[in-house]
């Protein structure tokens, strides 16, 4: 059905018209956070790449102008999955989930903190079939300010699709889980038996994460925070 709400598509217009799904991630920043718009670019793709939970994708036959949306919404701290195609384009923007620095700035506490968590893991990669690119974009969706009950839906969703179209527990579920409170109920038997397994153990739940102080810039971390 043509509606605003879980299940529902709505038609937005052309291709060109994802300025508006731009938008939207763009207002989260502002309506939530307080945070203003205007000359303030930085703080606002640092908030959606840290604290919105959007995923972009690009299927179908890659044409130039659709491999430039797909960089634009980047741009914005919004990851991206792309069809096989893309690949003829030579742009991925890939992390190596185990070698990688996965510090941010605790913007409460103003302390950088090691979160071990790769969230999101990659900003644009292509992968082969839908059923792939399905797992990948709940797995896109996870970011390291969720709540207890946010991150038990996400993970419920990464399991469920993963087990489904792949087949068993994603190898880098433990990663995810910071604490048990975060396990969804469905799989916690499970999941508990995998995490003494891989010998889990918690991870620090963050509420104001950033990379704004952790790197050179003119914004001080005080512009994060309202």
């Amino acid at each position: 059905p043509s509606d605003f709400d879980a299940g529902g598509v709505v038609n937005i217009g052309s291709c060109v018209s994802n300025s508006h799904i731009t938008g939207a991630a763009i207002k989260i920043a502002n309506i939530f956070a307080n945070l203003p718009l205007r000359a303030n670019y930085e703080v606002i793709a640092d908030y959606i790449l840290n604290r919105v939970g959007a995923c972009g994708v690009a299927w179908g036959a890659m044409s130039q102008k659709a491999a430039s949306i797909a960089t634009g919404f980047n741009r914005w701290g919004v990851p991206v999955v792309l069809g096989p195609h893309s690949s003829k384009y030579r742009r991925l923007y890939i992390s190596k989930k185990g070698e990688d620095d996965w510090r941010v700035m605790d913007g409460r506490k103003k302390e950088i903190v090691d979160t071990q968590e790769p969230s999101p893991e990659h900003l644009k990669i292509a992968v082969e079939s839908k059923e792939r690119a399905m797992v990948w974009i709940a797995k896109l969706c996870i970011r390291k300010n969720d709540t207890p009950q946010g991150r038990q839906i996400k993970l419920y969703h990464y399991i469920d699709l993963h087990k489904k179209y792949i087949g068993g527990l994603p190898d880098d579920l433990h990663l995810y889980i910071r604490s048990q409170r975060d396990i969804p109920m469905f799989f916690r038997r499970e999941v508990m038996e995998y995490l003494k397994e891989v010998g889990w153990k918690e991870k620090p739940t963050l509420s104001l994460p950033t990379f704004i102080g952790t790197y050179p810039s003119k914004v001080s971390i005080e512009a994060v925070i309202r």
